[in-house]
């Protein structure tokens, strides 16, 4: 356990981060399957991209030329940005402790959600707060907070060209998830350094083969976009340009916050469907009424 610290903010140029891109996701949001993503792990060479296309099945190798023209232009446009923008983080490495399904973190209380549809192999019901010392130990845990963003100037480039405005937008949004990636490395092996011996590639790091996680907010394992607030009281995201809308919601779009859990045996996983007694409970923790906590865990619900 470390003592708790002041928010820490990272300022990372797009040269910095680009490496980090998973660029698997960055080719999903424009309709490739994942195969297609291979052109970022190739030489860039003629020879390369040559041999790359001709592997494909004839079928398919008009796809691959537009993945591949697609990625070249990415590329420039990563280096068309790295003259304008900076990626900003902000983490905060924090006391805290499990009581049941809910941390306490710094006095404040951040409900979370267990899993409740049964599993075949007969595996527990999982709760991210499984993954933090529980309160009646009587010992401290640490957890780490972080959020990304990029700044909201960019949702303007490009607004009279739909390509290029597009092209932006989907990597500005792996731009602020890639700088994430980053700055939980140097948490692991510096500024929380539970991991100092650490020696990943980039591969390995976008595979997750690291130990802890990193559940962002309304992913599957932290599905409620509410609790955007309680990180906020936590971290201040407006020291990094962030502001929440009324639902929570975070706005510059390209943005992402959520948890760092440092437990050898935390894992990801998807809460799933939960029924009207946790949805109940859930409200009651977290101090909302059941119907406006209805519409944050819409997809949580049985239809």
């Amino acid at each position: 356990m470390i003592n708790s610290q002041p928010p820490v903010i990272l300022n990372y140029p797009v040269h910095d981060v680009s490496p980090y891109i998973n660029w698997i996701y960055f080719f999903h949001a424009w309709g490739f399957q994942p195969r297609f993503a291979a052109i970022a792990n190739i030489h860039g060479c003629d020879a390369c991209r040559a041999s790359w296309l001709a592997a494909f099945p004839e079928e398919e190798r008009a796809k691959a030329a537009e993945a591949m023209q697609l990625f070249k232009e990415a590329n420039r446009m990563l280096n068309q940005l790295d003259e304008d923008i900076t990626i900003r983080c902000i983490f905060r490495l924090c006391r805290a402790n499990a009581d049941g399904d809910n941390l306490l973190i710094e006095g404040t209380v951040f409900p979370l959600l267990r899993q409740q549809t049964p599993h075949p192999d007969g595996s527990p019901f999982l709760c991210l707060s499984d993954f933090i010392r529980p309160l009646s130990s009587g010992i401290p845990d640490t957890i780490g907070l972080f959020a990304s963003s990029i700044s909201e100037e960019t949702e303007g480039y490009y607004k009279d060209d739909p390509y290029k405005h597009l092209l932006v937008q989907t990597l500005t949004d792996r731009l602020a998830e890639a700088a994430t990636e980053k700055m939980h490395e140097y948490v692991r092996k510096e500024a929380w350094g539970y991991a100092p011996d650490e020696s990943l590639s980039i591969r390995e790091l976008l595979i997750e083969d690291y130990q802890g996680i990193r559940p962002a907010v309304g992913y599957p394992s932290l599905p409620d976009q509410s609790v955007n607030f309680l990180l906020d009281e936590l971290l201040d995201m407006k020291k990094i340009g962030i502001t929440l809308t009324e639902n929570g919601a975070m706005y510059p779009h390209a943005s992402v916050c959520g948890l760092m859990l440092a437990h050898p045996a935390s894992r990801y996983f998807a809460v799933g469907k939960i029924g009207e007694d946790q949805l109940e409970d859930y409200a009651r923790r977290r101090g909302m009424p059941v119907n406006e906590m209805r519409k944050f865990l819409a997809a949580n619900l049985p239809k």
